[in-house]
């Protein structure tokens, strides 16, 4: 059902406020975009190097997308040694001879491509995504190793930089081609990348790859080499066979990369429904005036779907129960998908009762369960959006069970085996965030809009519990609390809280992989499904669920 917009004031402020944040994320990217700035991209340069960007586009088809994973992370961290934008490594689903591939291109502008603990969480994701989707994945390393003065977290955990190549061996034993191309340094720890993959290329006079430096060597045993008979082309491709074609320079390595993903073979496909895409009927530009500017104002979340799905059409699922969650069958560029969106319009149940937009119920939570079990049912990707302030509380709910049907809706969310995608549209907070499909349920991508906040709670909210927490145990040592300093707690707590919820906060370290502008969402689930569609589909098992 089309919604008509009627633009006054209030579309007109909401518009203006998010195509700002649009800008504001377009102009972080830009000096992202730079790495470790103008400089060093021409240091680059003058060597005869490509850099990670440049590499990326030249290796991609000529006119397709490149679906960039985690640009903002390290936004704001590691100051103290100069800061690590995109955590110095570049890379995200692109498609390479009509293939989509996972490509991650280190940064060597930032520190030489030296590794902090966020590459190695970046590095891990590229992985996780390449092998829930079976996709072909290539590096192009130019990398000096690990960043020693933050060694102690990048080096000996789970989760740390070792497991990098348990993960090579992993998605070689799971048929998922690798191909590394060493353009650069490759030293150390570092050197087992490259050929732990299937297939190793090496650049004349540029790449170079060794257990030990030639610093390293002298000081071990004494002897004194030069990097390029340590370790060079010529010796690791003549005389130790350790890479598998030497190439004159970076385009002859990225076209050599072309030719040899050009003769894989292909996957058992899941079965994903798709029909040819068709543009919304309604205006996507309008999803700016629609969104409100201000966190806490309802609107209605199905003229959002008008502008996202397919011909601006959907069935929706128990439409008169459970209305604070919206759950419908639509598709998106001809992906047949299943939908579960917070609803943000004050709603009324059958019994007459009044329900807050943006918070799951009883209802709302079982009516998403039984839907999500329906996708598993019938093979339909699941996209999740949320814009939620978490469950209900109170008396009555607890009474009425939120517990045990929040439990069935996380259940269902964790034991669903079709393909996840989560957008954050606006607030995601607390145990909302779980059932809508946060980080820890594994979507396949999880990507915010500008105007996202994730956070156990709001910061106004969280604020004030802590300062009734504060004030008690002050009041039972006997101490009062001035006016005065309950505001200045308040504010600074506010103030943390604020800085805490903000996408960037998250994309930093890497709770979703990317922030986005909201008119790209249709291609960021599209690409994501096709992604997902290598992969078949396991039997749904819903464990506890009690339908």
């Amino acid at each position: 059902m089309e919604t008509p917009i009627k633009v006054d004031f209030e579309f007109n402020r909401n518009e203006d406020t998010n195509k700002l944040e649009v800008a504001k994320m377009r102009r972080k990217l830009k000096a992202i975009y730079l790495g470790g700035g103008q400089i060093r991209i021409d240091k680059l340069h003058k060597k005869g190097k490509m850099t990670a960007r440049e590499r990326i586009d030249v290796l991609i088809d000529d006119n397709s997308e490149f679906l960039e994973i985690g640009a903002f992370a390290g936004e704001g961290m590691y100051e103290e040694y100069g800061g690590c934008p995109a955590a110095g490594v570049v890379g995200g689903i692109g498609y390479v001879n009509g293939r989509q591939c996972m490509i991650v291109a280190n940064d060597a502008t930032v520190k030489a491509g030296a590794w902090f603990p966020i590459t190695g969480k970046k590095n891990l994701r590229f992985q996780e995504i390449a092998m829930e989707n079976r996709l072909p994945t290539i590096y192009l390393v130019d990398s000096a190793g690990v960043f020693l003065p933050l060694q102690d977290e990048i080096f000996p955990d789970k989760e740390h930089f070792g497991r990098i190549f348990r993960n090579n061996a992993k998605m070689s034993a799971m048929g998922i081609p690798q191909i590394a191309a060493i353009m650069g340094s490759c030293v150390a720890g570092g050197a087992y990348l490259p050929i732990m993959s299937d297939e190793a290329l090496i650049v004349e006079g540029t790449g170079s790859i060794f257990l030990a430096g030639p610093y390293l060597v002298k000081a071990a045993i004494g002897e004194t080499v030069d990097k390029e008979t340590l370790g060079g082309a010529t010796t690791q491709s003549e005389i130790s066979g350790v890479t598998d074609y030497k190439v004159p320079d970076d385009k002859t390595c990225l076209e050599t990369i072309r030719d040899l993903v050009d003769k894989f073979g292909s996957n058992d496909k899941a079965g994903f429904s798709r029909t040819e895409a068709v543009e919304p009927k309604l205006e996507m530009k309008e999803i700016y005036g629609i969104l409100p500017a201000e966190r806490s104002k309802p609107y209605n979340t199905k003229d959002l779907l008008n502008r996202l799905v397919d011909n601006s059409e959907f069935t929706e699922y128990k439409a008169g129960y459970g209305k604070t969650i919206i759950c419908a069958y639509a598709r998106i560029d001809g992906w047949s998908v299943g939908i579960v969106v917070n609803n943000r319009q004050v709603v009324k149940n059958a019994k007459g009762e009044v329900q807050f937009g943006g918070v799951i119920y009883s209802d709302s939570a079982d009516k998403a369960a039984r839907f999500i079990m329906n996708c598993n049912q019938k093979k339909i990707p699941l996209v999740f959006m949320h814009d939620v302030t978490g469950f209900m509380v109170g008396t009555r709910s607890e009474h009425g069970g939120i517990i045990k049907d929040g439990a069935k809706m996380v259940a269902a969310v964790s034991n669903s085996t079709v393909p996840k995608f989560s957008i954050v549209m606006g607030n995601s907070y607390g145990a909302g965030n779980y059932a809508m499909c946060g980080k820890a349920y594994d979507p396949r991508l999880i990507v915010a809009w500008p105007s996202a906040k994730i956070a156990v709670m709001g910061g106004s909210q969280a604020a004030k519990v802590l300062l009734q927490i504060q004030t008690a145990s002050q009041k039972a040592k006997g101490e009062a609390i001035s006016p005065e300093e309950e505001k200045q707690i308040l504010d600074k707590i506010t103030a943390k809280y604020d800085a805490q919820t903000t996408p960037y906060y998250a994309a930093s370290r890497l709770w979703v992989d990317a922030i986005i502008d909201p008119l790209e969402t249709r291609k960021v689930i599209s690409m994501g499904i096709e992604a997902a569609n290598n992969v078949p589909v396991e039997k749904f098992n819903p464990g506890i669920i009690q339908t």
